[in-house]
């Protein structure tokens, strides 16, 4: 799964992202700028150009090289429709990683950010080797706290101010998901 593709529903793939993949991106962010702004942080007008997309993927891949992330889009046709990434991979005894995830506005409701989610906690554990996956969402993401259950997620507890999103700090229910009970390798 790291390196191949999987489709996910008919017509929907989700694959390793590649550099190639910043126009795509860029067109994706553009076109979900206001669908996703509640959920992410400010970002600068550099962001959405196509510049910025290919700065923030290359820095991105080359996290990738070393081990600390693992990046897969979700592409439709030509079109990247989503994204799923595994952020802060720690190996040796923790063997954790965060889980993070985005739609496109328009395929929202298809299941694709719980086939995507599932497909990253397989790569996880049968490539990666981890032993837990983290997750957090806003309080009123309930849309996304639904996705993390349906993929085995247990909720933890409430982190008071957790980050800055949409321009303040948000509180964000945190969940986690123990992949397997194997010692680290």
């Amino acid at each position: 799964m790291i390196n191949d593709s999987v489709a996910l529903v008919p017509g929907v793939t989700l694959r390793p992202a590649t550099l190639a993949d910043a126009p795509a991106l860029h067109r994706a962010y553009l076109r979900n700028r206001e669908h996703l702004r509640p959920w992410d942080p400010r970002r600068g007008e550099d962001f959405f150009t196509l510049a910025g997309q290919v700065t923030r993927l290359a820095d991105q891949l080359q996290q990738r090289e070393a081990g600390r992330l693992a990046l897969w889009v979700l592409v439709d046709d030509s079109e990247v429709v989503g994204a799923v990434t595994l952020t802060n991979i720690a190996l040796g005894p923790l063997r954790s990683a965060n889980l993070g995830y985005w739609i496109d506005a328009d395929q929202v409701g298809r299941g694709l950010a719980t086939a995507a989610a599932l497909a990253a906690c397989r790569a996880a554990d049968e490539q990666l080797g981890l032993h837990r996956l983290e997750a957090g969402t806003m309080i009123a993401n309930v849309g996304s706290q639904r996705v993390l259950a349906k993929c085995g997620f247990e909720r933890i507890g409430t982190a008071r101010d957790y980050l800055h999103i949409d321009g303040a700090w948000r509180d964000h229910v945190l969940f986690h998901r123990v992949l397997n009970d194997r010692p680290p390798a």
